[in-house]
């Protein structure tokens, strides 16, 4: 350890040490956060090889290629509805029998579920066993009486976003409009107060701010399908981009 000058016999020494002193904890500070950022890569490794090890009910592995595990969701921006639940309004309608428009209150009033699942997003991070709170797609679809002849699903969102997914897709049991994650609620980057989740497609297809439900026959690509991005986005297929 470097021993302190006498600053008082020799002042002229004073900003020499101060420069001396301020760059070693400057050094010292970039060695922590580097220290944290490896503990935080080496945390996301430990959460990726335990995924790969695993294997769904359906054969697959449960984490898909090029996907690394992380604990919490990103913010992927997007354009972002109110987040009000006092504004909240989901059509459900197309091909129905009866359309249906329900606000907060209504939509709670529909019988729940909760499912676990993991949600893969193009970019290539995963966020696994998280628990969802909803409506699932197949009791919309029920309520509303949708039509023997349907495909599709369209997710409509703020400012005008839509997502399209198979309706085979869209109907799994793990497929809902949610509106809490692990017991909290979204917050608005993340789709506050309800977004979309088709958990086995990419992530994009579970559209936030959620306005609207659309039952049809024909394919309808949305967003970022004609921006370029695969029309089904299957993560297992790495079907990423068209």
């Amino acid at each position: 350890m470097s021993k302190r000058p006498d600053l008082d016999r020799y002042p002229e020494l004073t900003d020499r040490w101060d420069r001396r002193e301020f760059l070693k904890s400057a050094v010292a500070g970039t060695a922590v956060i580097a220290l944290g950022g490896a503990l935080f890569r080496l945390a996301a490794d430990e959460l990726s090889k335990k995924a790969m090890a695993d294997t769904r009910a359906d054969g697959r592995p449960r984490l898909p290629p090029g996907q690394r595990v992380i604990e919490q969701l990103r913010d992927m921006g997007g354009d972002e509805g109110d987040g009000l639940v006092k504004n909240f309004r989901l059509r459900v309608h197309g091909a129905v029998k009866k359309e249906l428009v329900l606000d907060y209150g209504a939509l709670l009033k529909l019988p729940q579920t909760e499912a676990k699942a993991d949600v893969h997003c193009v970019t290539g991070w995963t966020v696994i066993d998280s628990l969802f709170k909803g409506v699932a797609i197949t009791t919309l679809a029920e309520a509303a009486g949708m039509k023997g002849d349907v495909k599709h699903v369209i997710f409509e969102a703020a400012n005008g976003f839509t997502a399209n997914a198979p309706l085979a897709d869209a109907t799994r049991p793990n497929a809902m409009v949610t509106y809490r994650m692990n017991g909290r609620p979204f917050s608005l980057a993340h789709g506050a107060p309800v977004r979309g989740l088709v958990p086995d497609l990419y992530f994009w297809k579970s559209a936030k701010w959620i306005t609207g439900v659309r039952f049809q026959k024909d394919d309808e690509p949305g967003y970022w399908e004609v921006r370029g991005y695969n029309n089904h986005a299957d993560p297992w297929k790495e079907e990423r981009y068209a």
